[in-house]
């Protein structure tokens, strides 16, 4: 659905970690990786096999719903206990316990404290909505707020080329498009309660972006041939 009705946008972010400094996060964290209960071996014990540079795709997408409809509600409003009456545009409702006629309106009377008394108005809207949302999943499918800013700085001009170059260190998403799609589509249509009725709605997918990050992953062996895996976010500078 997504490849054949949603044109996908790829970019590919420039490693702000160079070399040495991948190099200096390893060697300062490598033996933390082989903590065993309140020991860390020495330095001298973790051997670094290698260190390579892969690209993670994280999904970004936009969107629009614009909705049409009527939907029943309910307004509260608060009146002293000296109210006998309520008017409301040319008719006159008594206050009292039960339920009045008003035009489309029904008036339910509950019985309040000495100071006031509380009127349920049941009724019904006409709604129109337009909104507007985004939402971001990281390589896994995990629905997250984004953590990278796409400033031009960062941005690889030739991303499909940078990513040829290391093809066999490239991730691709592992959710699809289309439920992708179907997450955003929930979070856009969340303003829609039950109860609608003569519903005319628009859906929009604005931009669908395959985000690709550099991540360094140092393969380390520990004592007893042990082998952990440090994983380094070459755009925060972090291990993951």
């Amino acid at each position: 659905m997504a490849d054949s009705e949603h044109k996908i946008k790829t970019v590919v972010l420039r490693p702000i970690l160079d070399d040495d400094g991948v190099d200096q996060i390893v060697e300062n964290g490598k033996t933390s990786l082989f903590r065993n209960m309140l020991r860390k071996p020495k330095k001298s014990e973790v051997h670094v096999h290698s260190i390579t540079l892969s690209y993670e795709a994280f999904l970004i997408l936009s969107g629009s719903y614009n909705a049409n409809f009527y939907r029943k509600t309910v307004h509260q409003i608060h009146v002293d206990p000296t109210v006998k009456e309520i008017i409301i545009g040319d008719d006159t409702f008594p206050v009292e316990s039960g339920k009045g006629v008003l035009g489309k309106f029904n008036a339910k009377i509950k019985k309040g404290t000495r100071r006031k008394n509380q009127i349920n108005l049941e009724l019904e809207e006409h709604v129109y909505l337009d909104n507007e949302e985004e939402i971001a999943f990281d390589h896994h499918g995990k629905e997250i707020k984004m953590p990278y800013k796409m400033s031009s700085k960062l941005i690889e001009s030739y991303p499909r080329r940078t990513l040829e170059k290391t093809k066999n260190n490239v991730k691709k998403p592992e959710i699809t498009y289309d439920a992708a799609i179907t997450k955003l589509t929930s979070k856009l249509k969340k303003s829609v309660s039950i109860g609608k009725r003569n519903l005319e709605e628009k859906i929009t997918i604005n931009e669908i972006i395959e985000l690709y990050v550099p991540i360094y992953e140092a393969r380390l062996i520990g004592p007893k041939k042990s082998i952990r895996l440090m994983r380094i976010d070459a755009i925060r500078k972090k291990v993951l």
